[in-house]
C-alpha cells in the first residue's frame, strides 16, 4: 500500500520537525530570558527561516526553499514564532527574499503514522527525489537521531546540511551546523551580550 503524498519537490528542501524546533525555542527562550535578564521577542519566523538558510550556505539569488514542518497533535503551534499555526498559518504559503522564494508546507502525523515514522518517511522521499539538490534538517535527535543518522549516511548526489543542538556522537558522512545559533539569532539575542 503506497499512498504517500506525492510532493513537487524544490531543489533545497529544509524538513523540520516542529516538535524539536520547539522544544529548543522554548528551553533557550527561558534560559536566554533568566541569563540575560530582559524578555526576549517573539521570533519572526521568516527571519528564522532566513537564518537557518544562510547558515546551511544558500546565498542571495532566484532559490526555491521549500520548508515541510512534521508536526503532532502536541506541537501544531510553532512556540513564540510568528506566524505559528502550521495547519491554518503556515501550509500552502510563500514568502519572497533576496535568497528566493521561500514555502511552506505542514505535514501532520495522524492516526496511525507516529511523527518520528513520518519525519523518516518524507526523509526518505527528499532523499530519493531527483529535484532535491540540497536537503536542511531539523530532526528530534534525543528520539530517533541514529537513524536520520543512518540515513544521511546513506544519502548520495546531495548537499545535506543538518541542525543540531549537539555535535554527532560519531563522525557523519554530511555536513552539521548548531540549531542554537540562527534560534538565538532569531530571538535577539546579541553576540556581545554572551
Amino acid at each position: 500500500m503506497n499512498d504517500k503524498p506525492q510532493i513537487k519537490l524544490s531543489e533545497t528542501v529544509v524538513l523540520i520537525d516542529a516538535a524539536f524546533l520547539n522544544f529548543v525555542i522554548t528551553d533557550m527562550k527561558r534560559y536566554f530570558e533568566e541569563t540575560l535578564q530582559r524578555s526576549l521577542q517573539e521570533i519572526d519566523l521568516s527571519m528564522l527561516t532566513t537564518y537557518l538558510t544562510l547558515d546551511a550556505g544558500i546565498a542571495e539569488g532566484k532559490n526555491e526553499v521549500q520548508f515541510l514542518f512534521v508536526y503532532d497533535k502536541e506541537s501544531g503551534n510553532l512556540a513564540h514564532c510568528q506566524p505559528s499555526d502550521l495547519e491554518k498559518e503556515l501550509n500552502g504559503v510563500a514568502f519572497q527574499s533576496p535568497y528566493g522564494e521561500y514555502s511552506f508546507a505542514s505535514v501532520p502525523s495522524e492516526g496511525m503514522v507516529s511523527r518520528e515514522d513520518l519525519f523518516l518517511d518524507l526523509l526518505s522521499i527528499v532523499a530519493d527525489s531527483a529535484d532535491v539538490k540540497k536537503m536542511i534538517l531539523v530532526s528530534f535527535n534525543e528520539e530517533y537521531g541514529k537513524k536520520v543518522t543512518d540515513a544521511l549516511n546513506e544519502v548520495q548526489g546531495k548537499e545535506i546540511v543538518q541542525f543540531r543542538m549537539n555535535e554527532p556522537d560519531t563522525p557523519v558522512a554530511y555536513k552539521w551546523d548548531m540549531l542554537a545559533f540562527p534560534v538565538m539569532q532569531a530571538l535577539g539575542i546579541r553576540a556581545d551580550e554572551l
